[in-house]
């Protein structure tokens, strides 16, 4: 069973940055794909970035060249970011961390059915 602990949230005026991270219980098997996705108001969550273990990331068109996604391997943790750049107020959202295990080799899909582990959110608000 994986826990996921986002934090690094706020607030920020548009074209500024945040880095929100990721805490995840060690379980390297069922982290092997993880992800953020985002929820507004209103409206369904969506997949926003996707990293594998090996690294190999996908992103949904609406944050490429403005978001990057890592993860940190280190020994005995694993966090999970995502550095979100040149933000716009359309980025205000609920972020939330996912993960789970596809098979070996599987492409870590941006599908929130893809994935069985989840946060809680961090707020991320962008005011015009």
């Amino acid at each position: 069973q994986v826990q996921l602990v986002e934090s690094g949230g706020g607030s920020v005026q548009a074209g500024g940055s945040l880095r929100v991270s990721c805490a995840a219980s060690e379980d390297r098997y069922s982290t092997y794909c993880m992800g953020w996705f985002r929820q507004a108001p209103g409206k369904e969550r969506e997949g926003v970035a996707t990293i594998r273990s090996d690294g190999q990331t996908n992103y949904v068109d609406s944050v490429k060249g403005r978001f990057t996604i890592s993860r940190d391997n280190a020994k005995n943790t694993l966090t999970l970011y995502l550095q979100m750049n040149s933000l716009k107020p359309e980025d205000t959202a609920m972020y939330y961390c996912a993960a789970d295990h596809p098979g070996w080799g599987a492409a870590c899909s941006l599908r929130l059915g893809f994935y069985s582990y989840w946060g809680q959110g961090t707020q991320v608000t962008v005011s015009s």
